[in-house]
């Protein structure tokens, strides 16, 4: 059985880091309020997917490696970077197009959204880190499973998180939605979009480990 010290002392806190932004928040905001409420809420998920990846990668000590080596989370940090950098420029470059043809193009498949959460959560090492030093502060001492706490203290931490998440994309899709009627907002949607991408690379990029 898990072993948890102060969980209600852990809700909270991982509520008040939740409801931070950050490069996860501001992801889904961006998207909901470029493509809707769906579109937000999908985001949402595709983060909360990522960081079951990174709850796997603590248990098994591989946030470790990341904490302990340069090396390791410098090269995770600029892929995720150059990957963020990559989103925002390619939503820029759409901008060539007239606002009328920005209003009336196919928005990005749900699917694609997913994935493109995904790997925004999984290839930044700062969740990584974040895991590693917050979890193990509420497992017992006399856990008898310390990776078993770990795993339960991670699915109530995501869980939580996903869920403001899901608000708040669903949120900025439907007051975005309600303004989204004329050609040239759709443009500066798509804009600030892609603005917000590459300002979320360049931070990462420059970030450090502590």
């Amino acid at each position: 059985m898990p072993a948890i010290t102060d969980l209600s002392l852990f809700i909270a806190a991982g509520l008040l880091l939740n409801i931070t932004p950050g490069a996860d928040m501001l992801y889904v905001l961006s998207r909901g309020a470029a493509q809707g409420p769906r579109a937000g809420v999908v985001a949402a998920l595709g983060i909360g997917t990522g960081c079951c990846g990174h709850i796997v990668f603590a248990v098994l000590g591989l946030s470790a490696i990341l904490a302990a080596s340069s090396l390791a989370f410098s090269v995770l940090k600029y892929v995720g970077a150059i990957y963020l950098i990559y989103l925002g420029v390619t939503a820029l470059r759409s901008l060539r197009s007239s606002p009328a043809q920005i209003a009336t193009r196919p928005a990005a498949p749900l699917s694609k959204i997913f994935r493109e959460a995904v790997l925004i959560n999984l290839l930044n090492p700062k969740v990584a880190l974040f895991f590693l030093a917050f979890l193990p502060q509420f497992v017992s001492p006399h856990a008898d499973n310390k990776a078993l706490t770990l795993a339960v203290l991670g699915v109530i931490f995501n869980i939580n998180g996903t869920l403001v998440n899901i608000v708040v994309g669903a949120a900025s899709g439907t007051i975005a939605g309600r303004m989204r009627g004329h050609a040239r907002l759709a443009r500066w949607l798509k804009g600030a979009m892609g603005g917000v991408l590459i300002l979320l690379g360049v931070r990462l990029a420059l970030s450090e480990r502590n």
